[in-house]
């Protein structure tokens, strides 16, 4: 059988040879007990690359957001944040099941928000209403297609968050496609949230994990709701250490997944069967199938071809690059859409 070209998300990537002989070397012990060093390794150095002061390792960027709104808010808190959000959208409802919050979703700019929105979103102090609490950005924006911010504009909306004794956590799910996409540095993120999860097993490749970084103090209390989530782990210091490889060697190489991404788009904008596509910024090509077929009947058809991809709605399709994607195969993949 050919080999498959996985377009249906950057968290199907296998970790490479150099990540695996990495993984196979590492220190391991306890990590409940503080005692894994590989752990210990991995937390320090996302938090120091951020200019953050300490950082949890979680099997999952689910947990760590999750865990962070958890510490951030008390019971009948709001959460402010777009209505494409992945702590909304694909969460399984942990807003309310965790932190019994409830959300205040804003319409934004393919999942980018106003610091004007956030303002307007604010409750007033009223019995009649939840307590604003925390805001929540998203960055990149998956339902967006890898849409990102502009610097400039989280720092209008920090601004109001501290008007509004407002806390600020950003969902850093593709954080350096962002960053590298454009030119900025993880000190200036830093620098203007009060918490960052940031996901190892998308484009940096590693098999699983998320690191959530802050404040030493939310650290601590975030340590004991990740045992309360069920989320302590033991000798994890083989995928901590995937983790310390991806942040020391993967995040330049995210250029090349957005070239591929532009690239297919190009070939994509040339077919009748093609109606709109979003803005392909990062490694996210999200567009409209119309005429000759449905999203399902055009996945089905690439699929036929050894390439695969997801149908996210009844006319759009979505496709992701990553590194398990070679110059060969985006290749191979124009091709078929050519004859398409």
């Amino acid at each position: 059988m050919e080999q498959q070209i996985d377009f249906r998300s950057d968290t199907v990537t296998r970790p490479s040879i150099a990540m695996q002989e990495f993984m196979f070397k590492a220190k391991v012990g306890d990590d409940v007990f503080g005692e894994d060093p590989s752990v210990n390794e991995l937390e320090n150095l996302a938090a120091n690359m951020f200019g953050m002061e300490a950082g949890l390792f979680c099997p999952s960027g689910t947990m760590t957001n999750q865990i962070a709104i958890k510490v951030h808010t008390q019971p009948g808190d709001e959460v402010i944040c777009d209505k494409l959000s992945h702590i909304y959208q694909y969460e399984g409802g942990g807003i309310a099941f965790n932190s019994l919050c409830s959300s205040k979703l804003i319409e934004g700019d393919r999942g980018r928000i106003t610091a004007k929105q956030v303002e307007s979103a604010i409750n007033p102090d009223d019995i009649h209403k939840p307590i604003s609490k925390l805001v929540s950005l998203e960055n990149t924006i998956n339902r967006g297609g890898g849409s990102y911010y502009d610097y400039a504009d989280i720092q209008l909306i920090k601004e109001v968050c501290l008007q509004n004794n407002l806390i600020l956590h950003l969902d850093g799910a593709r954080l350096f496609n962002a960053l590298v996409a454009n030119k900025e540095t993880p000190k200036q993120y830093g620098a203007i949230f009060d918490s960052i999860s940031i996901c190892l097993s998308k484009g940096l490749g590693t098999p699983l994990g998320s690191v959530l970084i802050g404040k030493k103090e939310f650290i601590k209390k975030a340590r004991r709701v990740r045992k309360v989530f069920g989320g302590g782990m033991r000798q994890v210091g083989f995928m901590a250490a995937a983790g310390i490889y991806a942040l020391q060697n993967n995040i330049e190489r995210l250029t090349t997944d957005h070239l591929h991404a532009r690239q297919i788009a190009e070939a994509l904008k040339t077919k009748d069967f093609v109606g709109e596509i979003l803005p392909v910024e990062t490694n996210i090509i999200i567009c409209e199938i119309k005429g000759k077929y449905t999203a399902t009947e055009f996945s089905q058809k690439m699929k036929e071809h050894g390439i695969l991809l997801f149908a996210i709605s009844p006319t759009h399709i979505r496709m992701v690059l990553h590194l398990d994607i070679t110059k060969e195969m985006v290749e191979t993949t124009i091709q078929t859409i050519n004859k398409l």
